[in-house]
């Protein structure tokens, strides 16, 4: 079961904070200052309601400060809000009436990581050109990146690759549904248990696998030391029907030998009478 939870970011208390605070998105997007995490604190954590949206935990902190929240000033402009839903985790800067979506807020750092959002040269064996981050999206604790083609453009379909520079789709319209369950494929693979076949035993290993009484009736009854295999009686037919013929044999001449010994005594009895 996964936790959803939602978090609030406001600008720390030094120089950089009170630099950029209260400031409207379109404003650092025209200075070209990126909204960065090191430039905030986490001032509130909480779990989220069963319905919640981005928007109406927005609307519900700007009516009602909760009791816990430990920012510096009440929900405002500048502020970040990052909501993590059924595993898959977005920030928001908020503006005066909007929230806007923002990439590369949060970052999950490894030595494995190969790409970020910094990424503009990345390259994909049999497409040409360089691909460069154009979006992120957090699943599961894991960072995928959707990656546009310098070349083409919007003209060519999206890359999805994960932070370690792993393709997870080479058509992508974007961090749709259809992306997005292409994800959760690539991080729970379905598990295929091969059925593993018993080896073939030689005449040696069939005769000490068997049980100590088996393995001694296998010995009388079988035909040769192939037959041993854990069934008795696995004899040829040619063999069974011979001696079934026998037996036959036997027990009609039982009979003819028992039908003339009483037809003879009945000859004698009447002699006898005379």
């Amino acid at each position: 079961m996964k936790l959803n939870q939602f978090a609030v970011y406001q600008l720390k208390q030094d120089a950089q904070g009170r630099k950029l605070a209260f400031r409207s998105y379109q404003s650092l997007k025209e200075q070209g200052i990126a909204v960065r995490v090191e430039y905030y604190d986490q001032v509130y954590l909480t779990t989220a309601l069963p319905h919640d949206t981005v928007e109406s935990i927005w609307k519900r902190l700007s009516l009602k400060t909760p009791k816990n929240f430990k920012g510096y000033h009440s929900l405002s402009i500048s502020d970040v809000l990052v909501y993590n839903h059924e595993g898959i985790a977005s920030a928001y800067y908020i503006d005066k009436e909007r929230l806007v979506p923002i990439a590369g807020f949060i970052r999950l750092h490894s030595s494995s990581t190969m790409v970020s959002m910094e990424t503009t040269d990345f390259h994909v064996e049999g497409k040409k050109g360089n691909w460069i981050a154009a979006d992120e999206i957090i699943i599961d604790g894991r960072q995928f990146f959707l990656m546009e083609s310098d070349t083409y453009k919007n003209a060519a379909q999206y890359l999805v690759v994960s932070q370690e520079g792993e393709i997870v789709s080479q058509e992508s319209r974007g961090f749709d549904e259809q992306t997005i369950q292409q994800i959760r494929k690539f991080l729970n693979p379905p598990h295929t248990e091969k059925s593993i076949e018993k080896p073939k035993l030689e005449t040696y290993q069939k005769y000490y696998e068997n049980g100590e009484y088996l393995r001694s009736a296998e010995l009388t009854e079988e035909q040769n030391y192939n037959m041993i295999d854990g069934r008795i009686n696995n004899i040829s037919g040619k063999k069974k029907q011979e001696r079934e013929s026998v037996l036959r044999k036997l027990h009609q001449k039982q009979k003819e030998i028992a039908a003339r010994s009483g037809k003879q005594q009945l000859q004698d009895l009447e002699r006898n009478r005379k």
